[in-house]
Order: C-alpha cells, then structure tokens, then sequence
C-alpha cells in the first residue's frame, strides 16, 4: 500500500475514534512529516485522500480542521448504486425497505424525458433507505423496461446496477446528475423521518448505457441534516 494511503488511514482512523475530534486542526505538514518519516508531498496526498473522503476541510490561512462524521457521506465522482456506496459507510447499520414496483405506462412528461412513445412501459420502483434505524432517503426509480427487463422487488432490494451489469450484461456509461433543495412533499413527510425538518436534498440522475441509450431516471430524496455530499476536482 502507498505510504500516503497508509497516512490517511491512520489519521482517518483517529478522527472516527475521536482522537481528532471535529472541528480539531490537523496537525501541520511538518509535524506530519516527522511524526511519519514522509516527504512533504506524501503527507499532501495523505490531506488529499482525507479531504476526498469528507474527512477534513482546508481553511485558508488557517490550516486543515477535522470535519463532524455524524453527516454521512456520499461522493459524487463516479456512479455507484447505493448498495456500493453503502459499503464505504463502514459504522453505519444500512437497510432498504421497498415500497412498490410497478410497471406503468409512460406519461407525456416520461415519454419526452426519456426520448419514447407516449405509453411505453416504464418501472417505477420507490424505495426507502433506513440507515441506523431511521428512514432518511427515499429513492423514487423509472426505467424503461424494455432496457430493464426483470425488475421485481427482489431485485430491487439490493444492487439494481449489479443486476444490470452481471444478469442483463450491459455497461453503463454515464450520468447527468442536479442536485438542489426542495420543500418535502407529502410522500416525504409519510415515508422519511424527517425530524422536523421542512426540506429535503433531491439528487436527479439520468443514467445512460454505452451505447448511449436513456435507461433511467431517479429522484432520491435526503434528509438534509443527515448527508454531506463531496466530489473531487482536478485541473
């Protein structure tokens, strides 16, 4: 394992026993550098990983601080379904509770969106995600099933992008993904605990095959206060 990894690790592991409480500052590059016998530029990419995984923020001038794990994380780069992102949550107890699926016919709206005939068959899948005993996501699904074959509730209850890959055998591509608050809606207040809460993160993905086709769309909807949502970009 690269020695930076192995950095992040440790300090990783330090701030989910609490031997770096949030909100600690991360002792400094040459302090790192000593306490681990490594070159500035490891323990910069020791930071990196860190910062990639939520673990700590950066403060200009001020230095690197500890960030609160009570939020759980979900990284942006890359699509993984919530079964593979559920993986990383390491302390968290993670359940999936599904609520219905159906096959509907496509709406005007459906039909534009994914570029078909008004009518088309379509599965609707929703699903709530129960993480430590309490009901924080709802994940409302639409795939046309044609591209879809099979979904049942089965299914639905683990990895339906494991199901696409390793049953239908087709690769996914790409996604176009939004992210924004909304005011919780009916269903939202009736299947998530939201604590009192009046608004919820919506992340929106339309996910593609390699091939280019539009196989899904997928609204899941957060409890704010439970999430932190990170990406890393580099020039």
């Amino acid at each position: 394992m690269p020695k930076y990894l192995q950095i992040s690790q440790q300090l990783a592991a330090r701030i989910q026993d609490g031997s770096l409480p949030a909100e600690t500052k991360l002792p400094s590059e040459t302090e790192l550098m000593a306490e681990f016998s490594a070159s500035r530029g490891t323990v910069r990419k020791a930071i990196d990983a860190l910062l990639e995984k939520g673990f700590v923020r950066k403060q200009q001038g001020k230095g690197v601080f500890v960030l609160s794990q009570d939020a759980i994380e979900f990284q942006f780069n890359g699509i993984v379904s919530f079964s593979e992102a559920h993986q990383k949550m390491g302390q968290h107890e993670v359940e999936t509770d599904v609520l219905s699926c159906d096959v509907i016919d496509a709406t005007d709206e459906l039909a534009q969106l994914f570029s078909v005939k008004k009518g088309t068959s379509i599965t609707r899948i929703k699903r709530v995600r129960i993480i430590d005993g309490e009901r924080v996501i709802l994940d409302i699904n639409h795939f046309v099933t044609e591209l879809v074959p099979g979904l049942t509730s089965a299914v639905a209850s683990g990895s339906i992008y494991t199901y696409i890959e390793q049953t239908l055998n087709r690769q996914i591509s790409y996604a176009k993904r939004k992210i924004e608050a909304q005011p919780a809606t009916a269903e939202d207040r009736a299947q998530l605990d939201l604590e009192g809460t009046t608004h919820v993160i919506v992340i929106t993905n339309d996910t593609y095959y390699y091939e280019g086709q539009h196989f899904e769309h997928t609204e899941s909807r957060h409890r704010l206060d439970k999430f932190q949502f990170t990406d890393i970009a580099r020039r």
